[in-house]
C-alpha cells in the first residue's frame, strides 16, 4: 500500500489534553493513541515526557509504547536523564500559555500544536524489499523558550496503519524560567 502524503504539506494541528498521562494506560486512553496521526504520536510524545520529574520509569514506557516495534536505548534514557534532571520544565514550554515570565507554567487544558513543512514527508525508496516505500514525517514543535522548532520524527507502520516516534531533538536547553534566571 502506498501512503499518498500529498494533502498534509504546511499543516499545523492542534491536540487539547484535559489532563497530562502520568503512565502508560492513561496515556493509552487518550484517543490520539490510536497513532493513526504522526501529529497525533508527536504531541503525545511531548505530553508524556512532561511526567518525567515524578517517574522516570514511566515516562520510559510511555516512549517505549510510542515508539512501537522498537524501544528506547540505554543511550536514549542516559540522554533523557541528562537534558531533564533539574530542567523538567522544558517539556511543559512546547505547550500553549507557557512562556518563562511563568515559570513555564502552561494554561489548562493543555495545548499543544505540531506543523510540518513542505520537507517534512520524506519517503525511501525501499524496492528491493518486499513491504515497499518507508515513510517518515519529521514534524516540528515551537517551544517558548527557544527560537525555533524543534523536530520529532515519525515512521509510518503500514501493516498497523500507525505513527511510530523514531527520533526528537526535542530536549535541547532553552532560556531558563524566571525563576531560575539570576538576573531577573
Amino acid at each position: 500500500m502506498s501512503l499518498d502524503l500529498q494533502y498534509l504539506k504546511n499543516k499545523n494541528v492542534t491536540f487539547t489534553f484535559q489532563l497530562l498521562p502520568k503512565n502508560l494506560t492513561e496515556l493509552q486512553l487518550l484517543p490520539e493513541a490510536s497513532l493513526d496521526s504522526p501529529y497525533a504520536t508527536a504531541a503525545l510524545a511531548v505530553a508524556a515526557m512532561c511526567y518525567y520529574g515524578s517517574d522516570p520509569s514511566k515516562v520510559v514506557d510511555m516512549l517505549n509504547y510510542l515508539k512501537g516495534p522498537s524501544s528506547l536505548s540505554q543511550h536514549d534514557i542516559q540522554f533523557m536523564r541528562d537534558r531533564l534532571k533539574g530542567k523538567e520544565f522544558k517539556t511543559f514550554s512546547f505547550f500553549e500559555g507557557a512562556l518563562p515570565g511563568n515559570n513555564y507554567t502552561p494554561s489548562e487544558p493543555y495545548r499543544i500544536t505540531v506543523s510540518d513543512n513542505p520537507n517534512s514527508w520524506i519517503v525511501e525508496d525501499t524496492s528491493s524489499s518486499a513491504t515497499g516505500p518507508v515513510h517518515y514525517a519529521r514534524l516540528y514543535i515551537k517551544s517558548s523558550g527557544a527560537d525555533s522548532a524543534r523536530p520529532i520524527t515519525m515512521r509510518y507502520k503500514p501493516s498497523t496503519n500507525q505513527w511510530f516516534m523514531t527520533d526528537h531533538q526535542l530536549l535541547a536547553d532553552i532560556r531558563v524560567p524566571i525563576a531560575e534566571d539570576k538576573w531577573s
